[in-house]
């Protein structure tokens, strides 16, 4: 017992004389409390790219039917059973691993590194549309704070998007304003090679934030097509977006493992049997006799596609026949960029404006323009290109009442975001296009509805009070839902 007293007593007596002494100097450069903007902005930026192409991309394209879950998690999204995920995305890659990091850039180096801050707060925008859009009301005002509100309240998303002055909530507009200002200002510090989109060229991160407005406005183009609008002229009289696919906000990946796209790790090395081409994608490409675009986005093993129908019980396609993502969308080893904002995506915004709010352009103009990038993106040839719209003229002509062009839009707009299920997700549930049916043996909290939005995860609801109680099913529409 005395040996056992003395053991207990020793440490505590160094501790009490020596702890100052030591823990004064004890401090490793291995793991420094603070770092330069300059290597904080590459991660944040590979975050973001990491959080949309990786387990959230899988749950939307499943839903979205772009693609058919064969095994795993993705049978359980097949059919909507939606709840108990997603703690991973929410905090570690959205969080923890974007939105932290986005925060302390802007507050701690935006000051005096404007160049930094802007590129940060635009990101942030980014960040937080792909939060509000999947989950509705979320931590946005106070998020990213740290010990300053351990248990961030869930703002409105109609307050994030369109802000709230009274609760002080700056509107995801008002952030990118503010991001495209600060990239005017004298910096310090300025990116160079740190920058991995654009390399320090801040003109195309202007681009970049106004090509933002454009998404945000035609985002809430349903419960407020005055703003909407307002938003989106101002953008065209400025002339200032992403006008090129050579521009496209597009995050690179390399071949080595750790670096590669998570589209090709998890289709190509860690879950190969979870997930192929849809049954209903391949229906609606021949309906279309879109074939030759779609073999850009999918495999042929056999010389055919192979497809399976979403949420099917019977026994999925040999592996080695199946159609799965192809190397536009994975590269030959991972070395694929993903594409977040893209001269396709412009163009067709562009024409649904024009169709939906008056804006400026002809909608039909911007709506070729837009089948054109894509087809020019995924590597498709001019001749290839050319003879399409020549067999294909009731495809790539609008024709028939506002409604019928919107959803001709809407349907080539989800054929050019194969790859992105998040933003066919968003373009689904705010414009109810393309037509999709209920997958086979639907199940989840509501079988009889596709999913409105994604499940809570379990972690923030047990952790924040703050959190909705009860939190909102899977039938519930986001407020800028049609």
């Amino acid at each position: 017992m005395k040996k056992l007293i003395l053991f207990l007593i020793i440490p505590v007596l160094f501790s009490s004389i020596a702890c100052k002494k030591y823990l004064d100097v004890n401090q490793t450069p291995n793991n420094p409390t603070s770092v330069p903007p300059g290597t904080l902005l590459p991660t944040t930026t590979a975050a973001l790219a990491f959080a949309n192409a990786n387990d959230l991309d899988r749950v939307t394209s499943v839903i979205i039917q772009h693609l058919a879950g064969t095994g795993s998690q993705a049978l359980d999204y097949d059919v909507y059973k939606l709840e108990g995920y997603f703690d991973n995305q929410w905090n570690l890659e959205l969080y923890n691993g974007a939105v932290n990091n986005l925060v302390i850039i802007i507050n701690k180096f935006g000051d005096a590194n404007p160049a930094y801050g802007g590129i940060a707060k635009l990101e942030l925008a980014y960040a937080y549309s792909m939060i509000t859009d999947l989950w509705g009301d979320v931590p946005y005002s106070q998020a990213g704070q740290g010990l300053k509100f351990i248990t961030p309240r869930f703002d409105k998303q109609q307050d994030i998007y369109q802000g709230n002055a009274a609760d002080s909530i700056q509107s995801l507009f008002d952030l990118v304003k503010s991001g495209m200002a600060d990239l005017d200002k004298t910096s310090v510090l300025t990116p160079g090679k740190d920058d991995m989109v654009y390399g320090g060229d801040l003109t195309k991160w202007k681009q970049m934030g106004n090509t933002l407005l454009l998404k945000f406005a035609m985002q809430i183009s349903n419960p407020n097509p005055a703003l909407a609008k307002s938003i989106i002229d101002a953008v065209i009289t400025g002339n200032n977006y992403i006008n090129s696919n050579a521009l496209d906000f597009e995050v690179p990946f390399g071949n080595a493992v750790g670096n590669q796209n998570p589209l090709y790790t998890f289709n190509n090395v860690n879950r190969t049997t979870d997930q192929m081409l849809s049954a209903r994608l391949l229906a609606l490409s021949r309906s279309l006799n879109d074939t030759v675009r779609l073999g850009k986005y999918f495999t042929k093993p056999t010389g055919n596609f192979v497809a399976y129908e979403n949420g099917s019980t019977a026994v999925a396609p040999a592996l080695a026949t199946r159609s799965k993502y192809n190397t536009f969308l994975t590269g030959t080893l991972g070395e694929a960029p993903v594409r977040l904002l893209t001269f396709a995506q412009v163009n067709f915004i562009l024409a649904e404006s024009a169709l939906i709010l008056g804006t400026a352009g002809d909608a039909n103009t911007y709506y070729q323009a837009g089948i054109k990038a894509n087809m020019q993106k995924i590597g498709m040839t001019t001749a290839e290109i050319n003879q399409y719209f020549t067999d294909n003229p009731a495809v790539v002509t609008l024709a028939g009442t506002t409604e019928d062009k919107r959803k001709q839009i809407i349907t080539q707009k989800y054929m050019a975001w194969i790859g992105n299920g998040i933003e066919a997700f968003n373009d689904y549930r705010r414009t109810g296009y393309p037509v999709l049916a209920l997958a086979s043996n639907a199940a989840g909290q509501n079988p009889n509805v596709i999913p409105t939005r994604l499940t809570l995860p379990n972690g923030e609801i047990q952790r924040n009070p703050n959190t909705p109680n009860p939190a909102p099913h899977t039938d519930v529409k986001v407020w800028w839902a049609k």
